[in-house]
């Protein structure tokens, strides 16, 4: 083996200084799970073939029909927000670079691509609310973050991802204080 070689540790050392020290996946939050739901559809379901049978029954026959066009209605409202619920976004940081991934409903997919030294984090502030606005600059470029987030989960990120650029910004070294 010949002095010009590359030598393995040096691979391994780069490697380490690439690896990820930051990653974050941010979801939406949604209060009602799938049992709330069916607990939900059936007490409504319930409620409406009771209404509907006594429409039925007084003969107004046709409310009944609009009664179940109720249900079928609040079905696909929530259907609709449980697909929009896999909505995510998804932050790594490393020494050399900064990724984001969108990942919306549907098959709607973004990454972009920053290095971390040339990234402006920007913090918008409410006095009462907290956070309500993260913004990533580089090269005229500006990506927002979490905005599905709540106040408090968005103050806590900024924080967070503002720690994470200036570890990288230092050259990735974290420092224990």
């Amino acid at each position: 083996m010949s002095e010009n070689n590359p030598n393995s540790e040096d691979n391994d050392r780069a490697d380490d200084l690439n690896r990820p020290f930051f990653t974050a996946v941010l979801t939406p939050h949604r209060s009602l799970g799938p049992n709330g739901f069916m607990i939900l559809m059936l007490c409504f379901g319930a409620v409406s073939f009771v209404a509907g049978v006594l429409f039925w029954s007084i003969g107004a026959w046709p409310v009944f029909g609009f009664f179940g066009l109720d249900i079928a209605l609040l079905w696909f409202a929530f259907r609709m927000n449980y697909k929009s619920a896999r909505t995510h976004e998804e932050v790594i940081v490393s020494r050399n670079e900064l990724i984001i991934r969108k990942v919306g409903p549907g098959k709607r997919y973004q990454e972009f691509r920053f290095n971390p030294f040339w990234v402006r984090l920007s913090i918008d502030r409410i006095e009462d609310e907290g956070v309500v606005k993260i913004t990533l600059t580089s090269r005229g470029e500006s990506v927002d973050l979490g905005n599905f987030l709540n106040p408090d989960d968005r103050t806590t990120f900024a924080g967070a991802m503002a720690n994470a650029l200036s570890v990288a910004k230092s050259g990735g070294v974290q420092t224990v204080s």
